[in-house]
Parts: structure tokens; sequence; C-alpha cells
């Protein structure tokens, strides 16, 4: 087995291909199944109006 990646044989290229893509098989895999199992539903939150108020305005100035 070559060490040096740029004098590698043939082989030794297939096997690092071979490695790096069964190591993003297991990654995306494990991608998928845990966001899977998460529960990712959504819902409507409703919000009702409340008591009706009134706002005026003055233009008294004020003191604080």
């Amino acid at each position: 087995m070559n060490h040096s990646f740029y004098s590698a044989d043939r082989s030794t290229h297939l096997k690092i291909v071979v490695v790096a893509l069964v190591a993003g098989i297991a990654v995306a895999g494990f991608g998928i199944s845990a966001r899977s199992n998460a529960d990712y539903t959504q819902s409507a939150h409703v919000i009702k109006a409340g008591k009706q108020i009134t706002v005026t305005s003055s233009d008294a100035s004020v003191v604080r």
C-alpha cells in the first residue's frame, strides 16, 4: 500500500473513492433517519380579539 496520494496506484485510488462513497451514504442515511423520527407537525395557533379599548390623544404635556 502506498502512503502518498500522488504516487498511489489505481487500486489505492479506487479504495479511497469507495471508502468516501460508503461514508457519504452512511452520513446521509443517518441524517434522513434522524429527521424522519422527529415530529414536525405544524398547527395553527388562533389568537382571538379581546375586549375593545379606546385610544385617545391629547395635547397636554406629560410631566414625569
